[in-house]
């Protein structure tokens, strides 16, 4: 069972370095590079929507966080810098120098964070249903259902993250897909959620958004409550190169019942960043 974690985003300790955790990924497709991030509780798998498209223009590496799905547990608390190593390990075992990233949730907070330690390894990032400028009362809610899973325990908590991750219709014409999230999040170790979901709940972009200079595209669900246009056009605004994108009617979980429409997103992106970048000469 890993340790119960303190909310902690450390961006520098470099004593952390030695905690990384080799985390199982794969690889899919062929083109251009792309890493995937995926959220709080989630594995690769929760890609799969998106795969068929994204795997016939790039080189896909998808993996799960320590903890998560397939990969390690960890033996101590986690903190933001550690899931950026991390994924700085797959980068290194792939052998890709240079790649776009893309994150969901938690991973688009790690994508950006993973940017401004290396910048020269981010050819584009997608920030895709994520959340910084959080208001005081937008903290509140958030560490509201930390405080309820904490006194309650997950499982209590489930319905009311299903009513924010996910449209009525959705819940009613697919719910084997969201019963297979639900055993995702009850099958894995509890600390570990509670732990991503306080990093999650404390993290602030915003001190450092404007210092990531890549290219992103900036997307989220209209109905997102969360996650919501307001905090993501706060984003966009911070970043120095950035396209904002709502996704009429969804919720959260974009990458489940939305996933042909976010990778549409992604890909025309990201062929406009390559293209740009072709026009002008950089490798």
């Amino acid at each position: 069972m890993a340790r119960r974690a303190r909310a902690t985003n450390d961006l520098g300790d470099k004593n952390r370095m030695s905690n990384i955790i080799d985390c199982d990924y794969t690889v899919e497709g062929s083109g251009a590079p792309l890493f995937l991030i995926h959220g709080i509780g989630a594995a690769r798998d929760t890609w799969r929507f998106l795969m068929p498209e994204l795997s016939r223009h790039f080189t896909v590496v998808s993996y799960d966080l320590r903890g998560h799905g397939t990969s390690p547990l960890p033996d101590a608390e986690i903190v933001l810098d550690d899931l950026v190593n991390d994924l700085e390990r797959v980068r290194e075992r792939t052998g890709i120098e240079q790649a776009h990233f893309a994150g969901h949730s938690l991973g688009g907070m790690i994508g950006p964070a993973y940017a401004l330690k290396h910048p020269d390894r981010v050819l584009s990032l997608g920030l895709l249903s994520t959340a910084a400028g959080r208001t005081e009362e937008d903290s509140a809610k958030v560490w509201a259902v930390v405080h309820a899973m904490e006194e309650k325990g997950v499982a209590q908590v489930l319905d009311l993250l299903i009513d924010r991750w996910y449209t009525d219709g959705f819940i009613a014409a697919r719910p084997d897909v969201v019963d297979r999230r639900l055993k995702q999040i009850t099958g894995m170790d509890s600390d570990v959620f509670m732990n991503v979901f306080r990093i999650y709940a404390g993290t602030e972009m915003m001190t450092w958004l404007h210092e990531v200079s890549a290219p992103s595209l900036v997307l989220t669900g209209e109905c997102d409550g969360g996650c919501n246009p307001r905090l993501n056009k706060l984003i966009a605004d911070a970043l120095l190169n950035s396209e904002l994108v709502i996704l009429p009617g969804y919720k959260h979980s974009i990458l489940l019942e939305a996933g042909e429409e976010v990778a549409a997103h992604m890909i025309r992106f990201i062929e406009r960043v390559n293209a740009e970048r072709s026009e002008t000469g950089v490798a």
